[in-house]
């Protein structure tokens, strides 16, 4: 693939109490009035995540045309498994309800946080979202021993298929806890109870890539195609070369995968806002071209950009 940079499309001022930073791990989805909602996490002062959205020009993305004044999904209650924030992973419509797939904070003394997967829905196309549980419909399991997140999730045939980080392990690595997590695969006939076996799609190579996160899954031409943010667990936050970029991957049915990260297509600027990372990347496509929303900078801090598919 060869992609055109076309430059950041929002950042965050900080001038909102539940917005003071970042704008992390954006979702896009397309409407039929020629917008894309992007959907993305942002920080409060307390680094406290919630969800919120912007609508853009499908064909122009840096186009904003509305940001939404307040979340539209907040952390929950002291002691909830969504107690420290909540992030969108992932949207899917089904029998007319947009439901939500979001990841879930908390705050740990061992292991600086612990993730898990909640379900919102929303009646209004993703103006509002009621959380359809108390608690959340994944968490660590035997088959996933530290921490679960950020699903993707796709609806074939009625049967509901999701792609989700899992953590196997956490290291001290410069007097830090550092997590180490592959992408996993799971399904479900009602988007609510999930089998797992421990499928795993995409597995980390220890010294090389240490963490594959943020899994976008999409069909194309009968194949399904992968893009996922990799990592090294050794001064990603500040190393280029250890920090996050943008992998792709390819399978015939969706469990078994070939890494292809050379075909992803999209490196890292020399400098500006994505020069240190690429991440967390989103994509659609609208009247012929498609089109890739990503992170930069700081895991979302320096906002979110696009890039358009050059044939």
């Amino acid at each position: 693939m060869n992609w055109e940079k076309k430059g950041l499309i929002f950042k965050p001022t900080g001038d909102l109490p539940w917005s003071r930073s970042h704008a992390q791990v954006p979702f896009a989805m397309l409407m039929d009035n020629g917008l894309v909602r992007i959907f993305y996490a942002t920080r409060d002062e307390n680094s406290a995540s919630s969800t919120s959205f912007i609508d853009v020009k499908a064909d122009n993305p840096t186009n904003i045309v509305y940001q939404h004044d307040k979340p539209i999904l907040s952390k929950g209650s002291r002691g909830s498994f969504d107690d420290s924030g909540t992030m969108p992973a992932w949207f899917v419509n089904h029998d007319g309800k947009l439901y939500l797939y979001y990841t879930a904070w908390n705050k740990s003394v061992e292991a600086s946080y612990r993730l898990s997967i909640g379900i919102a829905v929303s009646e209004d196309n993703g103006l509002s979202f009621a959380k359809m549980f108390s608690g959340p419909i994944m968490d660590r399991s035997i088959f996933d021993p530290i921490w679960v997140g950020q699903p993707c999730v796709l609806v074939e045939n009625g049967l509901w298929r999701m792609w989700y980080l899992s953590c196997e392990k956490i290291e001290m690595i410069n007097d830090h806890p550092e997590p180490f997590y592959n992408i996993k695969y799971a399904e479900s006939t009602d988007g609510i109870n999930w089998k797992r076996n421990n499928q795993i799609c995409i597995d980390f190579e220890f010294g090389t890539i240490d963490a594959i996160g943020r899994p976008c899954v999409y069909k194309e031409d009968g194949i399904y195609k992968m893009f996922h943010s990799n990592r090294k667990a050794n001064g990603y936050r500040e190393d280029k070369k250890a920090s996050y970029s943008i992998g792709y991957s390819e399978s015939k049915d969706g469990i078994i995968w070939e890494r292809m990260d050379n075909k992803a297509g999209i490196v890292k600027s020399e400098t500006g806002w994505d020069s240190i990372m690429n991440e967390y990347c989103t994509t659609y496509v609208y009247n012929g071209k498609r089109y890739l929303i990503y992170n930069g900078n700081g895991f979302g801090a320096s906002g979110f950009g696009y890039a358009e598919l050059v044939i």
